[in-house]
């Protein structure tokens, strides 16, 4: 077995925030148990208010938990972190910015910019935006504006990288191009990436591993390993049936007349 560099995890994790309104708690997650490694591709399914984007933003150490902990290499998370990126479903650029000095900033920050000329070029390329590189962020689109967002994130190759819904936004075949992309730098950095996504396709594409949850509050209903190779046929039965497995448990399957 691979000896782990990293190991993330969350111990009976349970997250609920007040509601002033009605004068009520909501019990976003309960009892969240799930240990993930470097070199691991996690993806999240669950639909609406099943607490992906809550557990993402604990993880990224921008809340806190109300009961249990998460810990990295047996560390306690208590706050942001450089080592953990994070990609939101809305682009956060610096509007100051060109696209180009958007996705370069981190290395310019560091005076490391000189000998990552390349790695900025190829990555604009990658997304389509060698002709924007230019604009500021404001005369992007709001699909452009999120590839220049996923695209400074993945430059960075952070410990743990953290994707809320990044594709959303993206026409299918740009959508496509992306995943490739990083599935291609994750397999070259073997870094741990934790994707919430509800497109399950998407899930079984990428994902070393697909954590299922359900709602009301949040569950972990079940991880399935993915048993393929990459790249993966989307309509192989392997394929398939891990969709069908996936869609039965969220209670989307065929049901029976």
């Amino acid at each position: 077995m691979a000896e782990h560099k990293l190991t993330l995890t969350l111990d009976n994790v349970s997250k609920s925030f007040a509601r002033v309104d009605k004068n009520d708690i909501t019990n976003a997650l309960e009892n969240i148990d799930l240990t993930m490694h470097d070199g691991e591709f996690i993806s999240v399914v669950g639909t609406s208010g099943c607490g992906k984007s809550t557990m993402l933003r604990l993880i990224a150490g921008l809340i806190t938990p109300t009961t249990g902990t998460l810990t990295v290499n047996g560390t306690e998370i208590d706050g942001p972190d450089p080592d953990r990126g994070m990609v939101f479903q809305q682009p956060t650029l610096f509007p100051w910015l060109t696209v180009e000095k958007n996705i370069s900033f981190s290395f310019r920050m560091r005076h490391q910019l000189e000998g990552h000329e390349d790695e900025v070029r190829r990555i604009l390329d990658v997304i389509g935006l060698t002709a924007f590189k230019d604009d500021y962020p404001a005369q992007l689109s709001g699909g452009m504006a999120q590839r220049v967002a996923l695209a400074r994130s993945l430059i960075c190759q952070p410990e743990i990288l953290l994707l809320d819904e990044p594709l959303g936004a993206l026409d299918a075949f740009t959508r496509m191009n992306m995943q490739d992309e990083i599935l291609d730098i994750w397999r070259r950095t073997r870094q741990l990436v934790v994707m919430v996504t509800h497109d399950v396709d998407e899930a079984i594409y990428m994902g070393t591993k697909v954590v299922v949850m359900e709602p009301h509050p949040g569950r972990i209903m079940g991880e399935i390993d993915i048993d393929l190779d990459y790249p993966r046929n989307r309509s192989s039965s392997q394929f398939v049936a891990y969709r069908n497995q996936i869609l039965d448990m969220l209670h989307y399957g065929n049901k029976e007349e």
